[in-house]
């Protein structure tokens, strides 16, 4: 079992004894052809939920199923739809809040120069770039999307991409000591303090969007883990107590296995890979930023869980606790990032995020260095999204790299 240390460093340093299974050159050099991609292609792509940014959308007539129809044909069709129907590569605030991410970890795993001016282009550029319906910092996609949860304007922000682009800044703020990072996280906090929460005898959940009431674990969990972050340089219990009730919340909802629901609601009855892995990293991260041991045994039994149910032997990840397919990109990166998370206190998670790794550069990585979006029983889908494939294996590969300590690679690979 993971024992947990409770410090609020959460880059602890990588234990002496480990268990390599690849060679770290050959992750160095899939990191560097990937940034290479993504900066020759101007942090543009497309992404699975753009179908409703065709010519052919005003034929659904603003009917919502008609407009779900539309998205998810061009979303899981093997062959890239989009040229055809009018879809551009366009820009994207979660890519550009994972390659800032990615960016700030490799300059903690490698010291190099280059790094951190590219994360803080990344990072004005988002700040450019907030949802201009809120004052306060808050993110959302670049293009209209519908889902089980209805519908979603470009404008309209989530929880979800707003925590993981604000956990970007506090990173630069931990590594740099500007305070203009931290006051842009602290701004994303004061929005999420602004979202409706269900309160509920044991937790309040924080709502996934703003004006209307809407329970997801995962973006529950995230939200309260920007705030307990945040909290621990803002001196402000008030983001502890709302990142505490919410944890509560989740923690007192998780099942007998280990394992929790997408949401409580019956629409929302799954469970797949990387939700469960947004779930373990913020509840991890409010752990260490808070020293609050109460949720411990809950972060014990998800991590268990995780490791005994969504990986194949050769690494390949399952998408969901029943099945394989479709493997996801999204998939392949969570969990290369939530098992470094845990690389340095859990020789089992170590290991099984370069199986991950290993088997995702050798399956579903292109020559020109881009990752292909997913693997179906008898064919790829190599359409080139960018945050959903691109930017997060690339944060997830440089976190991996940084559990393998400074003494471990030969980093020209990422060089430019």
């Amino acid at each position: 079992m993971l024992a947990i240390n409770t410090s609020v460093d959460s880059h602890p340093q990588v234990a002496s004894s480990r268990t390599y299974l690849v060679d770290p050159n050959e992750l160095a050099k899939a990191a560097g052809n990937l940034q290479r991609w993504v900066e020759q292609h101007d942090y543009r792509g497309y992404e699975p939920f753009d179908g409703l940014s065709s010519w052919a959308r005003p034929l659904a007539f603003g009917n919502l199923l008609a407009e779900r129809i539309l998205q998810q044909t061009i979303r899981q069709c093997p062959f890239n739809l989009r040229p055809f129907v009018g879809i551009r590569p366009q820009e994207s605030t979660k890519g550009r809040g994972y390659m800032a991410h990615g960016y700030l970890l490799l300059y903690r795993a490698t010291r190099s120069p280059e790094y951190l001016p590219k994360a803080t282009r990344c990072l004005e550029w988002l700040d450019s770039h907030k949802s201009p319906n809120f004052k306060h910092h808050s993110w959302s996609n670049h293009f209209d999307f519908v889902s089980r949860g209805g519908s979603y304007t470009k404008h309209d922000p989530i929880i979800v991409w707003t925590a993981l682009i604000g956990d970007a800044y506090v990173e630069a703020f931990e590594i740099t000591g500007n305070d203009w990072f931290l006051s842009i996280a602290d701004s994303a906090c004061q929005w999420i303090l602004d979202l409706p929460r269900e309160k509920t005898p044991r937790g309040d959940c924080i709502s996934y969007r703003a004006n209307v009431q809407s329970s997801i674990h995962n973006s529950n969990m995230l939200g309260a883990a920007l705030l307990a972050r945040v909290a621990v340089h803002k001196k402000n219990e008030d983001y502890l107590r709302i990142a505490r009730s919410a944890m509560e919340y989740s923690c007192y909802r998780q099942l007998s296995n280990g394992a929790w629901w997408y949401g409580e609601g019956a629409k929302y009855h799954w469970v797949d890979n990387f939700h469960t892995g947004y779930n373990l990293d913020s509840l991890d991260c409010y752990i260490q930023a808070s020293g609050d041991s109460d949720f411990i045994p809950h972060l014990n039994k998800a991590l268990e869980f995780y490791k005994a149910t969504f990986f194949e032997p050769s690494g390949r990840p399952k998408y969901y606790n029943t099945r394989t397919y479709p493997v996801d990109s999204q998939c392949i990166a969570q969990s290369i990032d939530t098992l470094a998370r845990f690389a340095s206190r859990d020789e089992a998670s170590f290991v099984q995020a370069q199986k991950v790794a290993i088997w995702a550069i050798r399956n579903m990585q292109d020559r020109d260095g881009h990752f292909y979006y997913r693997q179906y029983p008898f064919v790829k889908a190599r359409t080139p999204m960018l945050h959903w494939a691109q930017a997060t294996i690339f944060k997830a590969l440089a976190h991996l790299i940084l559990q393998f300590g400074p003494n471990r690679m030969d980093l020209t690979g990422l060089s430019n």
